[in-house]
């Protein structure tokens, strides 16, 4: 039998297994070994799928996304004894936005055969709903945490945006949302288009995109603490 690494996505927001196609909470039921970014995180999901054995009898192996290198061997260990190693991350699709292209390329080198399962990627949701350009687009992952810095990567990602159309896609950590929005609304030109995708897949889902000038007038809604993707475009 082959041996196969299966790419597994996990839902965004709690409580939505729903978002999961058939065919991939099948494969998660075949599956006993699986590498993760959080063990405790990974078995409440893999219990929610209601996976046909004892959540006790899987083994999960957490990897260290801050020296990915060194967890090369856990691959070597793990495909010795097993045929099928299923890999995810905390949310949405391994190696996008999130820890895991070291495991994969190694995979590769290796030659494991390498399975993407289809999942929800927050990315490509904001992206289908902003109304934004969606063949010309960058994901930029954390901008500068610090508000002078902020400021200038966002006009620079404005400016760079405007000769092609080009969406520009980036993330915040969810406490710092309120400062993002209060720097994207002082920092960007009346007529830059920006979309705002919060708890994508959750029943409190939010995706707006209005043109800044328009967001200064209409209720901002609370998003604190909430997972949120945010999409520009300049005219």
């Amino acid at each position: 039998m082959k041996k196969t690494l299966y790419l597994i996505p996990t839902p965004l927001a709690e409580d939505t297994v729903r978002s999961l196609p058939t065919h991939t909470i099948e494969v998660i039921h075949r599956l006993e070994v699986f590498i993760v970014e959080k063990a405790k995180t990974c078995r409440r999901f893999v219990s929610a799928t209601k996976h046909p054995k004892p959540i006790h009898d899987l083994i999960f192996v957490e990897l260290d996304k801050h020296d990915p290198v060194a967890n090369v061997p856990i691959i070597e260990s793990l495909f010795a004894e097993h045929n099928e190693v299923g890999f995810m991350s905390e949310a949405g699709c391994p190696g996008v936005a999130d820890p895991g292209s070291e495991y994969v390329w190694q995979a590769h080198e290796k030659d494991i055969q390498v399975i993407p399962l289809v999942g929800p990627s927050s990315i490509l949701l904001a992206l289908m709903a902003s109304g934004l350009n969606g063949q010309n687009f960058q994901f930029h992952g954390y901008l500068s945490p610090k508000k002078d810095l902020l400021r200038k990567n966002l006009i620079n990602l404005e400016k760079s945006s405007r000769p092609q159309y080009t969406t520009q896609i980036f993330i915040e950590t969810p406490y710092r949302n309120r400062g993002m929005i209060e720097t994207l609304l002082s920092s960007l030109h009346p007529d830059t288009k920006l979309c705002i995708a919060a708890n994508i897949t959750g029943p409190d889902e939010y995706i707006r995109t209005h043109r800044i000038r328009k967001w200064k007038r209409v209720e901002m809604p609370d998003l604190h603490k909430i997972p949120c993707i945010f999409l520009i475009a300049g005219s």
